[in-house]
């Protein structure tokens, strides 16, 4: 919006040419989503309590956690508005990428919502029934797949198709069904692995930001015929508008940090879990880097995969050898991947500080692969 009425009065003032800029823009958005966040916080957390929104603890999670029952949840409302308002007024909004970001953002985010709305009604942990979840992640998935097939945002590339990283100029090229199959895959698996990984203080809010700065950073890239000339990648004209989007939902994910860090003021739900998730996902596939977001987003699946492997060898066992075989031998001592390591006698801040650390390792290797070209 700032883009649209400011940058035109350039020609009258020089100082107004700053929003032609996208560096600009993008620490703009950062900024005001950071200030939404603290600002907009204690509101929406006092509302929440005023209204008991409080969280409802699994009884067969770790002991230590039944002292958080009843800390207002839904605090994902945070995150939503301190990153679609700076969006909305610092990115360009005849941009295809912003829009389809931020809807699918809203999209996932809605369906968080009467997730954690159900929770709460029914008091139970369970919240909305997993097939109707997922019903509404694969409806999108396969709307957005439809959507780039029919509507391509680079007509130059394959539509169906995704960069492989390290090796140059090379495309993965799918045929449409497989290819809405890929997006489907890629939108549900990114907005449960945030939303598995969303179970320690502040441990999904830091490593969204690390993921959305490192995505930031590709979008910017990608954007810039320059710097994809050196760099060897393919140039998607009109990404770079996505660095905003990215920024604000670090910005975002920082400012919720504040208050959810341990102990939590307030957990961001699955409001907040599947919002996040699904933006990842769909940014990723906008930018041709679902592989790349892999990389980056590596704890987010490793969380994904524990519970994947817990499952499916417990129940491998139970068919094969009994319940009381398949209870005696778990993969882990609890799934997702964060329980196992509290079992195992790690403090919860030690717990979250060690997975910020592989984060920022995943990132770093994932901006690596643009130079490895």
């Amino acid at each position: 919006m700032l883009y649209h009425l400011l940058a035109p009065l350039a020609k009258q003032h020089i100082l107004f040419n700053l929003f032609n800029y996208l560096t600009f823009r993008a620490a703009g958005a950062t900024v005001t989503a950071l200030l939404l966040a603290f600002l907009g916080g204690p509101a929406i957390i006092r509302r929440l309590r005023e209204r008991n929104v409080g969280q409802v603890i699994r009884a067969e999670g770790p002991a230590s956690h039944q002292t958080k029952r009843g800390t207002p949840t839904m605090g994902g409302l945070i995150i939503l508005l301190a990153t679609v308002v700076p969006t909305l007024l610092w990115a360009r909004l005849d941009s295809r990428y912003v829009v389809v970001a931020v809807a699918a953002m809203l999209w996932a985010g809605a369906i968080g919502f009467v997730d954690d709305y159900l929770k709460i009604v029914r008091g139970k942990s369970q919240g909305l029934v997993a097939r109707w979840k997922l019903v509404g992640q694969v409806t999108f998935g396969v709307a957005l797949a439809v959507a780039l097939l029919r509507w391509p945002l680079v007509p130059d590339l394959p539509p169906a198709s995704t960069q492989l990283p390290v090796f140059k100029y090379i495309l993965l090229v799918l045929p449409p069904p497989l290819y809405v199959l890929f997006v489907t895959v890629v939108v549900t698996g990114s907005t449960n692995a945030v939303n598995l990984t969303d179970g320690l203080d502040g441990l999904a809010a830091g490593l969204t930001a690390i993921v959305a700065g490192t995505f930031a950073v590709f979008a910017y890239v990608f954007g810039r015929i320059d710097w994809t000339r050196y760099l060897l990648v393919y140039f998607l004209p009109g990404s770079q508008e996505l660095t905003i989007f990215c920024g604000a939902l670090a910005g975002a994910a920082l400012g919720f940090l504040w208050f959810n860090a341990h102990p939590a003021q307030v957990f961001m739900g699955d409001t907040g879990a599947l919002a996040i998730g699904g933006a990842l996902g769909t940014v990723a596939i906008m930018l041709k880097a679902e592989f790349l977001l892999l990389v980056a987003g590596g704890v987010f699946v490793a969380e994904a995969v524990s519970v994947l492997l817990q499952t499916g060898v417990y129940r491998w066992n139970k068919r094969r050898r009994g319940k009381e075989y398949a209870d005696a031998h778990r993969v882990f001592r609890m799934a997702p991947l964060h329980h196992h390591f509290e079992k195992l006698g790690w403090a919860e801040p030690q717990v979250v500080m060690r997975f910020y650390i592989l984060g920022v390792m995943c990132a770093a290797i994932a901006l690596a692969t643009l130079k490895v070209r």
